[in-house]
């Protein structure tokens, strides 16, 4: 995942999946003027056949792998460069000011409910199998699926040999963190051509993200690698059409990051403003660092099970836009950075939480939840 997963997302994705921006063009540049048809369709697709450093990616990859060269730079050559990937890719020209409560309007709605509540039912013994096994929620694999790709039915159209080589070779030089994020690309283009020798897949043929994430849970190469199972034991694995495959992958996943079965993910939390010390906090960012009692003593304000925590949290922020409205807080346990793990967002990791405990009472036929951030104001000393 990006996550090391969106960072994705958020990375994004993240956060990490859904970030877009328009495409830049200047109808005074003759060059723009000029171009045909032809010209242009040409330059939009043209390959990496002859580009010199992923022709030296090539041979580098199959000295270290142990792969044949000439197949590898045959593959890579069928990649072709795509501007569309570049656009997305580019940082946004003005800033968005976070909003926790639109974010997360996006997926707590209808359409997503139902299609969650759909994909339970009809994938219930797989969801059991994996929390039952793990100690990941069913409800928590539930929302990863659904924030992600709906449930299957958005992974993607790019193709992943073409987006992860035009981030690899071509990522916008505009970019802040241009070169790392080119060399984030080229280890992810490393461990996709790495997994079509070895499963022998068409290369050509696999679709995700204009990241080149794939599958259901949109895995990166590397997460596909280190995480996904044969879940259903046909013998492969198939995040793209198997849903019990990626059920159990996400699941696999969050316990690579130490998933901690029974914690919860995050309490209400409220403020007491005669000893509040909102910097001290706020230092350790959503790593979670403070006792209970520690975090009390600085203000913040738990409920009798929060107090009980037997481990740290964190105070997790969410900003509701520029609009006067305050921020929204709760208090993070270690499973809740283990959710940040998938796409590096405090934003993305509530949303995935609560969708999927919503679509958890639609089951049960059970009024939605409210937000617990919605308790920073209820809650008083």
């Amino acid at each position: 995942r990006m996550r090391p997963a969106f960072a994705r997302l958020l990375a994004i994705s993240t956060i990490i999946s859904i970030a877009a921006c328009a495409l830049p063009a200047s109808a005074k540049d003759p060059k723009n003027i000029e171009k045909k048809p032809a010209q242009a369709a040409a330059e939009s697709f043209s390959t990496y056949a002859s580009h010199p450093a992923a022709n030296l990616f090539a041979e580098d990859v199959a000295h270290r792998r142990g792969l044949d060269a000439d197949s590898v730079r045959t593959l890579l050559a069928q990649a072709r460069k795509l501007p569309r990937v570049q656009q997305l890719m580019r940082p946004a020209t003005s800033e968005t000011a976070k909003n926790w409560a639109a974010y997360r309007a996006r997926f707590i709605e209808p359409v997503r409910l139902k299609a969650g509540q759909a994909f339970w039912q009809r994938h219930r013994p797989w969801l059991d199998k994996a929390q039952a096994e793990t100690g990941v929620p069913a409800s928590l694999i539930v929302g990863v699926i659904g924030v992600e790709t709906l449930y299957g039915r958005h992974m993607g159209d790019f193709r992943v040999l073409d987006a992860l080589a035009t981030l690899a070779f071509d990522f916008p030089p505009e970019h802040p963190r241009a070169a790392a994020r080119s060399a984030f690309f080229r280890d992810e283009l490393e461990q996709f051509l790495s997994l079509i020798q070895r499963t022998g897949q068409d290369a050509t043929s696999v679709r995700g993200s204009y990241a080149g994430a794939m599958g259901m849970p949109q895995f990166m190469p590397s997460s596909w690698v280190k995480h996904a199972v044969d879940f259903d034991g046909d013998g492969r694995v198939d995040l793209q059409g198997s849903a019990a495959d990626a059920i159990g992958s996400v699941a696999n996943y969050f316990v690579a990051f130490g998933w901690k079965p029974g914690m919860p993910t995050h309490y209400p939390v409220g403020f007491d403003g005669t000893r509040l010390d909102m910097d001290a906090l706020m230092a350790p960012d959503i790593l979670p660092t403070f006792s209970p009692a520690s975090f009390e003593a600085k203000g913040a304000v738990l409920t009798e099970e929060g107090r009980a925590h037997p481990g740290p949290l964190a105070l997790i922020e969410l900003h509701n836009g520029k609009t006067g409205q305050p921020a929204s807080y709760v208090a993070g346990t270690e499973n809740f950075y283990v959710v940040t793990r998938y796409n590096w967002s405090s934003y993305y990791a509530l949303a995935v939480i609560e969708l999927g405990l919503s679509v958890e009472a639609r089951m049960r036929g059970l009024p939605l939840p409210l937000s617990m951030s919605d308790s920073t104001t209820r809650l008083r000393p």
